[in-house]
């Protein structure tokens, strides 16, 4: 039976979910257990920190409104530990800024409360196909290298320190070698949020790893969006 239980925890992941309120932890916990997850559940913010630098997750699921140990030091504490760890971020808060905040500190996503159960589901899924793409250190393409741990690139000169939105933006445009981004995708994908479609800051951002990496290190595809080429 331990070989057994050995064995699943191998090939299923663990999922943390960290909420201050029971309703939820239930109703989440039931459902991804349902689907076939093996779901750990901390209705503590300390704890909850306690258990994700402890133990092995595939992702956590995090409150940011919770007593004590808030949500924000919580996922602080995590990706200061961990930078790999993928967190989603569930939470009431549904202003523009506080999602900017999560997400500028390192979460992946972010769903607002209320919720539908298939669209956590969904984002779910989402994230864990992004760990299983991306469970290297490093993010090899077309000569340009990415350290997820440093958070540096090299394009062949040696390594140069990325600031926050732009490691977002290449890992973004890495993950996907070898075909174009949209600008939407990767605006919703860096910056959490719809911009105005007028907007230029993915422009700036582009124009900064270029000017850190070589010209030639993203490239336009003129009316579709961005992306790395694969040689």
């Amino acid at each position: 039976m331990a070989t057994e239980a050995a064995t699943q925890s191998a090939v299923t992941p663990r999922i943390l979910v960290i909420d201050d309120e029971p309703r939820i932890l239930n109703f989440v916990g039931r459902g991804l257990r349902g689907e076939g997850f093996l779901v750990d559940v901390s209705s503590e913010g300390a704890e909850g920190l306690r258990r994700a630098l402890s133990d092995r997750y595939a992702l956590v699921i995090l409150d940011l409104l919770m007593p004590g140990l808030d949500g924000t030091a919580v996922l602080r504490g995590i990706l200061a530990r961990k930078p790999q760890q993928s967190v989603l971020v569930l939470s009431a808060l549904t202003a523009t800024q506080s999602k900017v905040a999560a997400l500028e500190l390192g979460a992946e996503d972010y769903l607002d409360k209320p919720f539908a159960f298939d669209e956590l589901l969904a984002r779910v899924h989402a994230r864990l196909r992004g760990v299983a793409r991306n469970s290297s250190t490093h993010v090899t393409s077309s000569g340009l290298t990415l350290d997820v741990i440093k958070r540096e690139a090299d394009s062949g000169s040696g390594p140069v320190p990325l600031a926050e939105r732009e490691f977002l933006l290449l890992r973004e445009l890495m993950r996907n070698a070898g075909h174009t981004v949209s600008k939407e995708r990767l605006l919703s994908a860096v910056w959490g949020y719809h911009f105005d479609p007028e907007s230029n800051v993915l422009d700036v951002y582009i124009r900064r790893l270029r000017a850190k990496l070589g010209p030639g290190a993203v490239i336009t595809v003129r009316g579709e969006g961005y992306g790395v080429d694969v040689h």
